[in-house]
């Protein structure tokens, strides 16, 4: 498939996988020893509504447009305030016109001794990322192959942080070019988190990937999936999923609260479909 951001920023898939990353984030700041994210994947780094490519899928409507106006349960909406903040931060008032990608949602939850690396390689992109953290000494955009990040930039000097992986799926074996670029990471640096995201349209080929992270010793492992609709004919994007390796302890039950909730608000009928699964 083809997951170009620009048509999908701030829909479902973003919602999950966002969502993820901020509990992940969340969780490293318990402790005062500072932190790296590296985003492998990184993109421009924020999204206009407004455009052509964003209004001709609309799909942000069906994602972000419901659920910054959900009403939800008390515990529920703690959790996913990081995220929501971050979205509010790049919009004037209630009218969400724009959506930040990973990194300025990443860049937005930093304390003052934590980084970020941001790895971007279209050469348009990672300037444009570059011109967004000019002077900002915190973060790093670095024009890279993703892959090549995996074992050029890992284990970062602050030995703790999180590695966000979130290919656009353009080329054919990516999910393939996940599980090995986790593997050569894992190699350097057993003890970081690794967060993994993936589209779920062609069933077996998901199955498959799973299958391999579960048997590939990378780990303890949590698989959390979101549907918005039962399998469809032709595939479509009916769901995504974030493979979390060295989760935090935290993120099982969290996910647990937030599912059943984002799954009624996202799906197509108000049905909530998820899993959460350990390896």
């Amino acid at each position: 498939m083809n997951y170009r951001h620009a048509f999908h920023a701030g829909n479902f898939a973003d919602i999950l996988k966002h969502i993820v990353l901020t509990r992940c984030i969340e969780h490293l700041k318990r402790k005062d020893k500072a932190f790296r994210i590296i985003d492998t994947h990184a993109g421009t780094g924020l999204y206009d509504l407004s455009s052509d490519e964003a209004q001709r899928t609309g799909e942000w409507r069906d994602g972000i447009g419901r659920i910054a106006n959900a009403t939800l349960p008390a515990d529920v909406a703690a959790l996913i305030a990081p995220f929501l903040d971050a979205v509010q931060s790049v919009n004037a008032g209630d009218t969400i016109s724009a959506y930040p990608g990973s990194p300025m949602i990443s860049r937005s939850l930093l304390r003052q001794q934590d980084r970020l690396s941001a790895i971007e390689l279209h050469p348009k992109d990672s300037q444009l990322l570059k011109t967004r953290f000019a002077g900002d000494w915190q973060v790093r955009v670095i024009e890279l192959d993703g892959w090549l990040a995996l074992g050029a930039h890992v284990p970062p000097k602050e030995k703790r942080g999180l590695v966000l992986v979130d290919p656009p799926f353009e080329q054919a074996g990516e999910f393939d070019r996940m599980a090995d670029g986790l593997a050569k990471a894992i190699k350097r640096w057993r003890g970081g988190t690794y967060a993994l995201w993936y589209p779920i349209k062609d069933r077996h080929t998901v199955a498959q990937f799973q299958n391999r992270l579960a048997e590939g010793g990378f780990g303890e492992g949590l698989d959390i999936s979101l549907f918005i609709r039962e399998p469809s004919t032709p595939p479509r994007l009916d769901g995504c999923g974030m493979a979390v390796i060295n989760p935090p302890y935290t993120l099982t039950e969290e996910m647990a609260l937030i599912l059943p909730m984002i799954g009624r608000i996202l799906s197509e009928d108000g049905e909530a479909r998820h899993t959460i699964r350990s390896f």
